[in-house]
């Protein structure tokens, strides 16, 4: 098969799909919107600060693994990984909080010191959640999503009750204390929904977080888009910034060109690792295989309020990773999923990569990124940016005992706006669409178009999901399909 194949955008699904469509002798060119490539995983540089924009998580290192393997590479060759010890903070009051460390064994010990007996409940807990990890990460996650018989197996059919129970129902029949709750809720996080929503299965976050580990890529997880582009550029794909794609031509019901900045691009196959809801505004209506009613009836994961700061001095009493879960988790999901407004008391995260990355800020200075997950789809001006601003940094004062306020050489932020300009996201989401019971696998948004001929989706909101990881998956899974069909 040697085809000329069009990709728009170039996020990790993307530039994952363009190199396995190089690797079986396509034509692959990538079309990026923006000035620079990495879809939401970019980076701000300012004042000898550098900052990722996106994701600062890197979880999962054997997904990474099994991508480079595939091109006979290795993640070594491309960049530096630093396994973060303790992993991150999480903070429950004034100067108290709990530290998960590196290993499951210091993470049993801290749990112990919370509540007696629960380091055994955890370890049987981890147990299930190793399981799963095998089941779900080193097979079903590799599987399309064309067919729900994707999902029957004799393993997956021992486990078919854990797609009915919840993550919360699980973690509560084992654990009472809110604090040991909170943070073995915490990692379904990423999947875009609430835990009484995500089915117990996905347990195998549990398994990412505690049997695996947290890393840093050295100078920032834009360091993984830049090792996917100089692999994808060593396949022979060209990839061009600044090209914004305003249509998807479609002839007799095939793709057969995109107009890309006034100009017309003929290819065989076009494949979209953008927004997929914005993809299908490309086409004519009659092609559109989902309607605005269907997008409106959809979970999407939050958006998100960021803050880029950099301060004049190190700050203290925190980690590379540091969550405020001082306040009401419920509440604030309950204005995220189910009454969506800005939060009254809302949870924050913050991260502070010059803590483990001298090249993340200049000498004796920090660098520090600050999110609040949002409802999706929410007013967003100027001034509420400032209020929620001055909310999280005065709260952030008073929980690590220090002024911070007054050390601000700067601060940039990014919010719902941001996200649909730069990355025509629906209705600003950050994360793709929500890994609940009903959008799982199968149920989620088609990867190959059912009524356009060689037109293919990519990315996290479609399979297998939100994540730096999905994504890397998905794009293989979609090269996987059209090198099939």
């Amino acid at each position: 098969m040697n085809k000329k194949i069009t990709i728009i955008g170039s996020g990790f699904s993307s530039l994952a799909a363009a190199s396995y469509l190089a690797q079986a002798g396509n034509t692959v060119t990538v079309y990026e919107k923006n000035n620079s490539i990495g879809g939401r995983a970019r980076q701000l540089k300012k004042e000898g600060f550098t900052f990722d924009i996106g994701p600062t998580w890197y979880w999962m290192p054997d997904v990474f693994e099994r991508f480079f393997n595939d091109f006979g590479k290795a993640p070594s060759n491309y960049y530096e990984l630093i396994k973060l010890s303790p992993a991150y903070s999480v903070y429950f009051g004034n100067n108290d909080f709990i530290t998960i460390e590196d290993t499951l064994d210091k993470i049993c010990n801290a749990f112990e010191a919370e509540e007696k007996g629960s380091s055994l409940k955890l370890k049987a807990f981890m147990k299930k959640a190793l399981d799963n990890y095998n089941i779900a990460i080193k097979d079903l996650v590799y599987r399309p999503g064309v067919s729900p018989l994707e999902l029957v197996t004799p393993v997956t059919m021992k486990k078919v009750g854990q797609f009915f129970s919840t993550i919360s129902k699980e973690v509560c029949k084992e654990f009472s204390n809110p604090r040991l709750v909170s943070i073995l809720e915490f990692p379904v996080l990423f999947l875009g929904a609430k835990p009484s929503n995500t089915p117990a299965f996905y347990s195998f976050m549990n398994y990412a977080d505690f049997g695996l580990g947290t890393f840093h890529p050295v100078n920032g997880m834009f360091s993984v888009i830049k090792g996917m582009k100089d692999l994808a550029e060593s396949l022979g794909v060209v990839i061009k910034t600044n090209q914004n794609v305003s249509n998807i031509i479609v002839e007799n019901g095939t793709a057969t060109a995109i107009k890309v900045n006034d100009q017309i691009i003929k290819s065989d196959i076009t494949l979209s690792g953008a927004d997929y809801h914005h993809t299908e505004t490309l086409l004519p209506q009659k092609y559109r295989q989902y309607s605005e009613a269907y997008w409106e009836r959809k979970t999407f994961a939050p958006s998100s309020l960021l803050f880029y700061v950099g301060f004049d001095k190190k700050i203290k009493n925190v980690e590379h990773h540091t969550l405020f879960f001082d306040v009401n988790f419920e509440k604030h999901a309950e204005e995220i999923y189910d009454t969506p407004a800005w939060p009254k008391d809302p949870l924050f995260y913050a991260s502070f990569p010059s803590k483990t990355d001298s090249n993340s800020a200049p000498d004796g200075k920090e660098a520090g990124i600050f999110l609040i997950p949002l409802a999706p789809g929410l007013e967003d001006t100027a001034a509420l940016r400032e209020k929620f601003y001055d909310k999280i940094m005065s709260r952030f004062e008073v929980l690590t005992g220090q002024e911070v306020k007054k050390h601000v050489i700067f601060k940039e932020s990014f919010c719902i706006n941001d996200f649909i300009k730069d990355y025509n996201s629906y209705k600003g989401n950050a994360y793709g669409l929500a890994n609940t019971l009903l959008q799982t696998a199968f149920l989620r948004p088609k990867l190959k178009s059912k009524k356009v001929k060689n037109l293919y989706f990519t990315g996290q909101l479609s399979v297998p999901g939100p994540g730096v990881p999905p994504s890397l998956i998905s794009g293989k899974l979609v090269a996987g399909l059209i090198e099939k069909n």
